[in-house]
């Protein structure tokens, strides 16, 4: 491959990279940061320093040539200590990966990110704004509901809590998965336009990844077994028996279910019903706590809330006679 094509794809993936990307040299950890990409030169800064560094191309030329004129792994500690930097760039090219516990540059047939970029999105922590609103979410509202149970309950050791206890944590997980699940498939979506060439992305609490995955479905039967069978592949090495029709079947003979099937039962605990009313109350009680933290306590403010609960936990109440799915 000539270099010019290498050169470009380099280019091609520092211009995604965010402008508050970290960059860090492989021996060292010395963090530095991009400036601008050239066609003939990269400009970076270490951190906490002005002084802007030109890394020309005819040196990344001459690292690429070390590294792909032999089938040995280039050994980083021949680097001079000033050229750190280009193997980092180089690294940026999904066929050059760095491993540092060997310390050494290779070409990889399989394309990698590099390990020495983070793309870190994170905002500063700020102090949070005292006017901000509540977010219209229902993931919001049933979490603030789950918390409400998880402090009340205190379940470090399930087995001794009440089946009524047990219930409500297990609806009230159940109602916060679902819209967390729903939102993450949202804010999926979005991540998707904003991720490229399997770069890795930072934040806060973690880093995410775009990937692919690979699915594959059979063409129509007549094409599959055509083609299989002028390659010399009988067709009863690839049909199998179709549940479907199996089950037409045995609806017109003798056999049970039990004679064609292996057939394994499982018991689990299915949620069956929610009362949204009572959830919006219990909801609604918390907020007027929430709100009062910042406000004077009033005797009379206190009695509400308190009354508000018990009539929530006598509505709530378990029955023995009563069953779940």
């Amino acid at each position: 491959m000539p270099f010019s094509e290498t050169w470009h794809t380099i280019l091609d993936e520092l211009d995604e990279i965010p402008p508050d990307g970290t960059f860090r040299t492989p021996l060292s950890e010395k963090p530095f940061r991009l400036e601008d990409a050239q066609e003939h030169r990269v400009l970076i800064a270490y951190r906490d320093q002005d002084t802007t560094i030109p890394l020309k191309r005819e040196q990344f030329e001459t690292l690429y040539q070390r590294v792909s004129d032999t089938p040995q792994p280039f050994d980083l500690d021949r680097l001079p200590a000033d050229a750190e930097p280009y193997a980092t760039i180089l690294s940026v090219h999904p066929r050059f990966e760095i491993d540092q516990r060997e310390g050494i540059l290779k070409n990889t047939d399989t394309p990698t990110p590099s390990s020495l970029v983070d793309a870190d999105l994170s905002v500063e922590s700020q102090d949070p704004d005292p006017t901000r609103g509540e977010p219209d979410l229902p993931l919001y509202s049933d979490s603030l509901l789950l918390i409400d149970a998880l402090e009340r309950y205190e379940p470090t050791d399930l087995e001794t809590m009440e089946t009524a206890e047990l219930v409500n944590l297990y609806t009230l997980c159940s109602d916060v998965q679902r819209n967390a699940d729903d939102l993450r498939q949202d804010v999926r979506s979005l991540l998707l336009d904003r991720l490229h060439h399997d770069q890795p992305v930072h934040g806060q609490y973690g880093s995410v990844q775009r990937t692919s995955r690979r699915n594959r479905s059979l063409k129509d039967d007549q094409t599959v077994l055509k083609l299989l069978e002028d390659q010399g592949i009988d067709r009863e090495r690839v049909t199998a028996v179709d549940t479907s029709k199996v089950d037409e079947a045995l609806e017109v003979t003798d056999l049970s279910e039990s004679d064609l099937y292996e057939i394994d039962e499982s018991q689990y605990v299915r949620k069956a019903d929610v009362d949204e009313e009572l959830k919006e109350s219990r909801l609604q009680g918390l907020k007027d706590q929430l709100a009062a933290v910042d406000e004077p306590q009033t005797e009379e403010l206190q009695r509400e809330i308190e009354d508000l609960e018990a009539r929530i936990d006598e509505l709530t109440s378990f029955s023995s006679a009563s069953e779940v799915d």
